[in-house]
């Protein structure tokens, strides 16, 4: 009799080796799955506890949650750094104190797509965004 893997913690598992590529606890990182037509959509978001706001960090389509799973650690392990690396500083609106933030994205538009993620785009101020040199 063959031994089957319990789908849940190979899902645990998947979600514990990105956790651990991006160097974060799972208090700071979300697995967001939705289903879309037919195919499990997944967000990757992160938290962050100092200005308590989360961001996008990447999406991913496939046919169920494993293979989510396995096609985010598959771009965090070969794409991620590939992509320009930018920094923005931002402010929320009413709020006055000036964040900065860094997003991985082929270009400046994609990486202001992930800091107003989920959000209405009138709630933040984007003060710069600068592609940061290539090391």
């Amino acid at each position: 009799m063959s031994k089957k893997n319990d789908i849940h913690v190979e899902i645990a598992m998947l979600q514990k080796q990105i956790e651990d590529r991006l160097d974060l606890e799972g208090k700071k990182l979300v697995f967001d799955f939705e289903e879309r037509k037919g195919k499990v959509h997944l967000d990757l978001i992160t938290v962050n506890p100092v200005h308590r706001q989360s961001f996008l960090l990447h999406s991913v389509t496939d046919k169920d949650k494993l293979s989510a799973l396995r096609t985010m650690l598959g771009y965090l392990t070969t794409e991620d750094e590939k992509e320009n690396s930018y920094t923005v500083q931002w402010t929320l609106k009413g709020e006055g104190q000036l964040h900065t933030s860094y997003f991985r994205s082929k270009n400046i538009t994609g990486a202001l797509e992930k800091l107003f993620y989920n959000r209405d785009r009138s709630s933040i101020i984007v003060f710069s965004v600068s592609m940061n040199p290539i090391a």
